[in-house]
């Protein structure tokens, strides 16, 4: 008996376990010898939207020592001050308030724009008291002569790639401070200011990798298929495509997010990323660096995610950590920063503002 696909009539044949094992075999070899790479595809679906604030530090606060988790009281302790200082700085500005002092801040955001979660993370039932777990005392290690030399130069030219560290933040706001010196300063381009504040890539190595929380848009959005894996960050709408059993693109092609290449290892994807440009999401981080990420399923149904870092020209040691990511049913909206983005030409007017002002005296 047979059926007709496509007006062919097509017999079914019963093979034997051991006549199909040497089928499958021949055409396992033939395949090979075309050139075609056997792939593992997923048993699980990571596919949806996640919420990754969260109110534990990526760096652990030093009172903790080596101490990686919270009490249960302590973690509560730390969700209510939190709760009300952001009942507090949520309320409305008053419109009748005076102007602030002539060089002062202005401030920003009020907590009302603020999105840092409610507590601490949890994993495996207890909670943390950072997201890094390697080294022990859950801090990035400090940078070596290399990396710390680099860093030093960047600064110097005054270029605040990163937002932290900004060594022109004590700095007095109302006058042009730095004619002082040589004339130097950090509003003489563009390019000196952060990669966040110009809207190339989003602040705090928040689309990584590794992919760390924000103050605010805290979402992602997975979309997984058999070839790809695409990770939507809510925070200037980053997008990072994973491209499954795959090889590296050559050393010279660099990009902001790096090149990322993933793998099943069982029901965990294994991304391994590289080929950055000079400057990384990451701070302090430069073109060598390579990150391993782990995103698994927990029996919870959350996102279990882990990162490791390695930079051998900033840091001799490798450091990691790991967080949940919170399953979500709400939706990521587009985050148009450059449309928005009237503060950066104001920095730069306000700069010229106060050279003039500088010159007439």
């Amino acid at each position: 008996m047979g059926n007709y696909i496509d007006g062919t009539l097509v017999r079914a044949v019963s093979l034997s376990a051991p006549l199909f094992r040497v089928f499958a075999s021949v055409v396992l070899v033939q395949l090979l010898w075309l050139g075609f790479t056997p792939t593992v595809l997923a048993k699980v679906d990571l596919s949806g939207t996640y919420n990754i604030a969260t109110l534990t530090p990526v760096q652990r606060p030093e009172m903790y020592g080596e101490n990686l988790y919270l009490t249960e009281a302590q973690a509560q302790a730390m969700s209510d001050r939190f709760q009300q200082y952001s009942r507090q700085a949520s309320k409305g500005s008053d419109p009748d308030r005076k102007a602030p002092p002539e060089g002062g801040k202005v401030g920003g955001y009020n907590a009302f724009w603020i999105d840092r979660g409610e507590g601490a993370i949890a994993l495996d039932g207890r909670f943390r008291t950072s997201l890094i777990t390697t080294p022990s005392n859950g801090r990035i290690p400090s940078m070596n002569k290399t990396g710390a030399a680099r860093m030093s130069e960047i600064l110097e030219d005054w270029r605040i790639i990163w937002r932290d560290p900004d060594p022109s933040v004590a700095k007095d706001g109302s006058s042009a401070w730095w004619l002082e010196g040589d004339g130097l300063g950090p509003y003489d381009d563009l390019e000196q200011r952060p990669l966040a504040e110009r809207c190339i890539i989003g602040s705090r190595s928040t689309a990584g990798p590794p992919m760390l929380p924000n103050y605010y848009n805290n979402f992602k959005r997975i979309i997984q298929t058999d070839h790809h894996v695409m990770i939507l960050t809510e925070m200037n709408h980053d997008a990072r495509i994973v491209r499954m059993n795959a090889e590296h693109r050559q050393e010279g092609v660099q990009t902001w997010l790096g090149d990322s290449v993933g793998h099943w290892e069982g029901d965990t994807l294994v991304v391994r990323t590289k080929n950055f440009g000079t400057t990384p999401p990451l701070s302090g981080s430069d073109e060598n660096l390579q990150v391993v990420e782990r995103f698994s399923k927990t029996a919870t149904g959350e996102l279990k995610y882990q990162f490791e870092v390695t930079d051998p020209t900033v840091w001799d040691a490798t450091w990691g950590g790991e967080y949940p990511w919170i399953p979500s049913g709400d939706k990521v909206y587009e985050y148009a920063c450059h449309e928005g983005n009237y503060a950066l030409g104001n920095i730069m007017r306000g700069a010229r503002l106060l050279e003039r002002e500088a010159a007439a005296r």
